[in-house]
């Protein structure tokens, strides 16, 4: 079931990229909220996450502290990665939680958020991807 509400910044949702195009991303993965639409336009620009090591590690690859994943069967691989050079901003209906499973017969679902530091190092990520890494010392 898709989101309602505007996520908030820092948030790990799931993502589904079927219906768009390869080399372009095209299955259902895990994304970092880096900017919302709180005006009602359900849009959220996101950054992939992964759990394969960039073959070339860049500026704008960044490991993920396990403290701050979700425990599901998705991070349970290992490492995982923020892609930052991956940046969508896609529709509402792209996205659901994270779940992290059923108790006492109710879905549970992973709402936490990346703190600022890490956010910032993100957003510094991001920069980066876009060719602008001379910006991240404003952050």
């Amino acid at each position: 079931m898709a989101i309602k509400f505007s996520p908030k910044v820092g948030q790990i949702l799931m993502c589904d990229f079927h219906g768009l195009k390869q080399p372009e991303m095209i299955k259902n993965r895990p994304v970092l909220v880096v900017g919302t639409k709180p005006d009602g336009h359900q849009l959220v620009t996101v950054v992939a996450l992964s759990t394969v090591e960039p073959e070339k590690q860049q500026n704008y690859h960044m490991k993920l502290d396990d403290n701050h994943l979700p425990r599901n069967k998705f991070f349970s691989r290992g490492t995982t990665w923020v892609k930052a050079d991956m940046i969508y901003t896609l529709s509402f209906e792209r996205f659901n939680y994270v779940s992290l499973g059923v108790d006492n017969g109710k879905r549970v679902y992973f709402k936490n958020r990346l703190g600022r530091e890490t956010m910032k190092k993100v957003y510094t990520c991001v920069l980066h991807g876009l060719h602008l890494g001379g910006l991240a010392d404003h952050l």
